[in-house]
């Protein structure tokens, strides 16, 4: 209708366990708030290089509340996150640039994989805490969501190839357009005007703009 608001959800890069919870939110409000929901793959990690942004948890007095409010945050939403104290080194240890770029593959490729394709990532590394970074596992998690092994096989081959790169690349830097200087971040596009709402703790304020 004329008032759909179109968000972009800019999910994943370094695997940032708010993205998952943002994530699972705004696909259950989809069907509840008038909404044109739309995935744009982008790369946290050249998000946080281009604007000088550092990782929260480094500081310890942060990270030990963030993973205090992780899993409150977990229960209110009813949201599969399995955290323990040494769940930030398991995310600074893992590089989720290869899933990227599968997911920048089925995006360019069959993009109504996206949602499920996503979502099933999150869950193998923050409901299972497996390496997304290996082929194999990579390939679990695409039969996971629905994949048939040739198409699988096929995003596999193509997560090297220039366009793909330049893909994510390209929605990297819009994402850094519109004000991003982390994740998760949604851009709500409302009366011709864009607005930027970081973090999974402004849901909230993200319907009250929209009129939802």
């Amino acid at each position: 209708s004329p008032r759909c608001t179109q968000l972009d959800r800019h999910p994943l890069g370094l695997p940032v366990p708010h993205c998952f919870v943002t994530l699972q939110v705004l696909c259950r409000y989809q069907h509840i708030w008038n909404i044109d929901l739309r995935f744009r793959p982008a790369f946290l990690g050249g998000i946080m290089q281009a604007t000088g942004n550092k990782p929260p948890a480094m500081l310890p007095q942060r990270a030990e509340y963030m993973l205090k409010d992780l899993k409150r945050m977990a229960k209110y939403y009813q949201v599969p996150v399995k955290a323990s104290e040494n769940v930030f080194h398991h995310i600074l240890g893992t590089s989720s640039l290869q899933a990227m770029r599968f997911i920048t593959a089925i995006d360019m490729t069959e993009p109504r994989y996206l949602e499920p394709l996503s979502r099933e990532f999150w869950i193998r590394f923050w409901s299972q805490h497996e390496d997304i970074s290996q082929p194999d596992n990579i390939l679990a998690v695409a039969g996971q969501a629905g994949l048939t092994p040739e198409l699988s096989q096929k995003l596999l081959e193509m997560i090297s190839s220039p366009a793909v790169k330049n893909r994510l690349k390209e929605t990297t830097e819009e994402a850094i357009k519109y004000g991003a200087f982390g994740m998760p971040a949604v851009v709500a596009h409302f009366n011709g005007e864009p607005h930027l709402f970081f973090g999974s703790d402004r849901l909230e304020l993200l319907g009250s703009v929209i009129g939802e």
